[in-house]
């Protein structure tokens, strides 16, 4: 997971964007207050934010793998512990690494479970989150996930619940200070080297270079 940028300006300005490079989605780094699920769905769909001078406004709550309801701890189920099959789950368990209150083989507690690595989030807290997917079985609920211990389930849409906002695909970060210079040095140094013996610089060797470093 990488900090793509923050956000440009407005309410949410300073708020960090993350790509999410295993699932292909970007994570706003904001957990939206408590509310039901209808309102946390129009909250996401409802987001236009500025990140390196674009807007994005295509923004969703996260997936889960709708499904018949069964209860587990081997992360084969739809609802339990261990399961990395939805967005929530997969950030969980697989990218920041964290335990669930079951081990797959259902021993339990597991030793320092829960939310304890946040990474590169800042605004990610140990409660729980509604997912966007609706539970098909009953219409009036919805899929959630509890980061407090890593657990999966569905309950009625009239719960508040906190809520994240992802965007699918990738933000393009701007190169680092540090990595322009490298750009600049390198072009600077093609130039003089040019001067000196009077050769033409080759663009595709421009090019690559640029490119090699993250510029455009």
């Amino acid at each position: 997971m990488v900090v793509a940028g923050t956000v440009d300006s407005g309410p949410y300005a300073g708020v960090q964007v993350i790509n999410d490079t295993d699932r292909n989605i970007t994570w706003l780094d904001y957990s939206n207050a408590p509310d039901t699920w209808q309102n946390q769905v129009s909250w996401a769909a409802n987001l236009a934010v500025t990140v390196n001078g674009v807007t994005y406004d295509n923004w969703r709550l996260p997936a889960t793998v709708d499904g018949p309801y069964v209860w587990g701890y081997d992360g084969t189920t739809t609802a339990g512990y261990n399961i990395t099959t939805s967005e929530m789950g997969h950030l969980y368990y697989t990218e920041l690494v964290n335990k669930g209150y079951y081990d797959t083989n259902g021993n339990y507690p597991q030793p320092s479970c829960g939310l304890t690595n946040t990474g590169a989030f800042a605004n990610l807290v140990s409660d729980w989150y509604w997912s966007g997917t609706s539970y098909a079985a009953d219409p009036n609920s919805a899929w959630y996930f509890y980061t407090g211990d890593g657990y999966q389930d569905a309950n009625g849409k009239d719960f508040n619940y906190y809520a994240l906002a992802v965007l699918p695909g990738q933000i393009q970060a701007v190169p680092e200070p540090a990595s322009m210079l490298l750009i600049g040095s390198g072009l600077a140094g093609l130039v003089g080297l040019s001067k000196k013996s009077g050769a033409v610089i080759d663009a595709s060797a421009l090019w690559a270079l640029q490119n090699s470093s993250g510029g455009r």
